[in-house]
């Protein structure tokens, strides 16, 4: 090797070494202290509070379901903390608005949840994309679309669900618009007593990670610590998409719902029921690794920060999502976690 190659390959070395100071060293860092913050026993007591939900296919309010699909399902929930069912009824159109044949057995499904069910409510679940990263979708810049989306949650509402739950995405962090709405929907939900919630983005798990995926990508995977509380505030409930986090390893994606269950405590207030969410659905990608997520990492996860953050909190449970993609393990692991 001459000189000068000798020259370009130290100089290579260098730049090599340079990566993996950049990049490799703080993820291993960041997944040691993800670990670790998975080690140590829950704390007694954090467990159920009666006040977790789950998240819903449409076949219960396009038909597809029956008197005998919902006493099973009664029958799968008797002596879990299941309080509230998010039914999806939707999606909304990109405008706002919601066709009522989106939702034709809403009045079954609420009667029948009544009978079979007594003290479970039931929420009309609405979403739609936002045009956020994209040309299409619902934009939340329109006031015209977000007075469709209020005259919406009228109408399930009217329709006999007991509240309502959005889940908007992908919607970044900061956007007023969306605190706007929310403050309408409020304005709609609290005179009749109906329940507002809403699925929430996972926080930054370090400073400003939301702005700088953002810029690198033009996608913003998380919301600053702020931001959810201010979404928080306005709202009932909020359940955190605790899940599709990257995370390779059980031990690390326990550890990782654990920073998030304590980061979302901090900032929630003690009036608004906070949610973790669990994964009870089993894909592999790159953004979910089926063999990682487990729900019994997740509950862990979720009991350890509980536990580290406010122990006594009273309204804060689990969301499960979803019901038609969940397996016997999910339901049991679930029960024997979190009972």
């Amino acid at each position: 090797m001459n000189g000068r190659w000798k020259s370009v390959w130290r100089r290579g070395r260098w730049v090599a070494l340079g990566l993996v100071l950049v990049l490799v060293v703080p993820a291993l860092a960041a997944g040691t202290a993800l670990r670790l913050n998975y080690t140590g026993e829950p704390r007694e007591g954090t467990k159920t509070r009666g006040k977790d939900a789950i998240w819903l296919g449409h076949a219960w309010v396009d038909g597809r379901k029956k008197d005998a699909d919902l006493a099973a399902f009664a029958e799968r929930i008797r002596g879990t903390g299941i309080r509230d069912l998010y039914v999806h009824a939707g999606p909304l159109e990109h405008d706002g608005t919601l066709p009522a044949a989106r939702h034709p057995r809403a009045r079954w499904l609420v009667d029948g949840v009544h009978r079979t069910m007594p003290g479970i409510r039931v929420h009309a679940w609405l979403g739609d994309v936002l045009a956020s990263e994209g040309p299409d979708g619902l934009r939340l810049e329109d006031a015209g679309s977000r007075a469709a989306v209020v005259a919406s949650a009228r109408q399930v509402l009217d329709a006999g669900f007991e509240g309502v739950h959005f889940d908007l995405e992908p919607l970044h962090s900061d956007d007023r618009r969306y605190l706007s709405l929310l403050d309408d929907l409020g304005a709609l939900t609290r005179p009749r007593k109906a329940p507002l919630s809403v699925a929430a983005h996972q926080i930054d798990p370090l400073p400003a990670a939301h702005t700088v995926l953002g810029a690198l990508s033009g996608s913003e995977k998380w919301w600053s610590q702020e931001f959810f509380g201010q979404v928080a505030r306005r709202v009932d409930q909020i359940a955190v998409m605790s899940y599709d986090t990257w995370m390779p390893l059980e031990g690390t994606y326990g550890g990782y719902v654990a920073q998030q269950t304590s980061l979302a405590l901090e900032v929630t207030p003690e009036g608004t029921d906070l949610l973790m969410g669990l994964p009870f659905f089993h894909e592999d990608d790159l953004g979910h690794h089926e063999s990682a997520e487990t729900v019994a990492a997740a509950v862990r996860g979720a009991r350890l920060g509980l536990g580290r953050t406010a122990p006594d909190r009273e309204r804060f449970g689990l969301a499960l999502y979803v019901d038609f993609a969940a397996e016997e393990g999910d339901w049991q692991a679930y029960r024997d976690g979190w009972h």
